[in-house]
C-alpha cells in the first residue's frame, strides 16, 4: 500500500509497471462518503500491473486527513479545489499523459460535475454506482435534524445508514473495513444536504458533457438509487458513452467479488482511447 503523500492536501499513488516514470496513462481516484484513498489498493495495485498510475485524492474529512470533525465539510468546492490540484501534480509529474477521472458513488458524482465543467482537462471518466440519487433509508430523526438544526448547527453529526456488509461481499475485506478506523459511518448536516445542490448541478450540467464517459452499475445498490444513474446516463448526448451492468454485484465495485472483471472491464476501455 502506498503512503499517504502531501502537504496542502493528502492523496495517494501507485506507479504504473515496469515503467512508472512513462505509464500508458493515468486515473485520477475519488472515493465515496465514508470511504477513503486505501480502498483504491485492489483496482490501483491491478492498473500498476497493466501500465497505468493511479494517483487517488484523500477528501478532507474522512481517511486520515486531519480535518475535524470527522465526517464533515463545509462545501463540496473544497473538495473540488483538492481534485484539480492533484490534477496539477499530476500533469507536472506526467506531462502529456491523458487523465482519466474515475469516481465511485459520491466519487462518481464529484468526477461527473468536473467532467462536465472541464472537459480539456480529462481525456474521459469511469463512474462506479455515481451518487445520482440517494438510495439509503435515513430514519425521520435525520431528516428532522436536517430541517432544524442544518443552518445553525451544520457539523451536527448523522448516522449513515449502511454497513459494510451492504457494499462488499468479499469476507475476507469485509474483516479489514469492519475493523478500519478509516471506515466511517457518520456525516454532518451540512455534508449531507450538500448533495442536494450537487446532484441538482449535475442534471444541468449533462448538456456540457463532452468526454468519452463509462458507466458501471450494480446489480444490488443499497446505497445509491441505480435508476438515476440509468436516466442521467440516458440523457448524456455524446456519441461516446458505455454503461455496463454487474448483475451480482453490490454498491462498491471496485471491492466486491468479481472486481477483477470490473477492473478488466475498465481497462479495456480505456486502452481504446489512450
Amino acid at each position: 500500500m502506498p503512503e499517504l503523500q502531501g502537504t496542502e492536501f493528502l492523496f495517494r499513488r501507485w506507479d504504473a509497471a515496469p515503467s512508472p516514470a512513462s505509464p500508458k496513462a493515468v486515473f485520477l481516484l475519488i472515493h465515496g462518503l465514508g470511504a477513503h484513498s486505501a480502498r483504491w489498493d485492489f483496482l490501483a495495485g491491478d492498473f500498476a500491473g497493466r501500465g497505468f498510475t493511479s494517483c487517488a485524492v484523500e477528501l478532507r474529512g474522512f481517511g486520515r486527513t486531519p480535518e475535524r470533525p470527522r465526517g464533515h465539510i463545509g462545501s463540496f468546492r473544497i473538495w473540488y479545489r483538492d481534485i484539480l490540484e492533484l490534477r496539477d501534480i499530476i500533469g507536472r509529474d506526467f506531462p502529456g499523459k491523458k487523465v482519466f477521472l474515475l469516481g465511485e458513488s459520491m466519487g462518481g458524482l464529484l468526477a461527473f460535475n468536473l467532467a462536465c465543467l472541464l472537459p480539456g482537462r480529462f481525456a474521459g471518466q469511469v463512474l462506479i454506482a455515481p451518487s445520482f440519487k440517494n438510495g439509503m433509508k435515513f430514519p425521520i430523526s435525520a431528516y428532522v435534524k436536517l430541517a432544524l438544526f442544518g443552518l445553525f448547527y451544520p457539523t451536527l453529526m448523522v448516522d449513515v445508514p449502511f454497513t459494510s456488509e451492504m457494499v462488499c461481499r468479499d469476507p475476507e475485506y469485509l474483516k479489514v473495513m469492519n475493523t478500519s478506523p478509516d471506515e466511517l459511518r457518520v456525516a454532518s448536516l451540512r455534508c449531507l444536504f450538500n448533495f442536494l445542490p450537487d446532484q441538482a448541478r449535475s442534471r444541468r450540467l449533462v448538456k456540457n458533457l463532452k468526454v468519452p464517459t463509462l458507466f458501471l452499475i450494480p446489480g444490488i445498490d443499497l446505497l445509491v438509487d441505480e435508476r438515476a444513474g440509468k436516466k442521467m446516463f440516458g440523457k448524456i448526448a455524446l456519441a461516446d458513452k458505455t454503461l455496463l451492468e454487474y448483475t451480482d454485484m453490490l454498491h462498491a465495485l471496485s471491492i466486491d467479488l468479481g472486481r477483477e472483471k470490473v477492473f478488466r472491464d475498465i481497462v479495456g476501455w480505456t486502452d481504446k482511447r489512450v
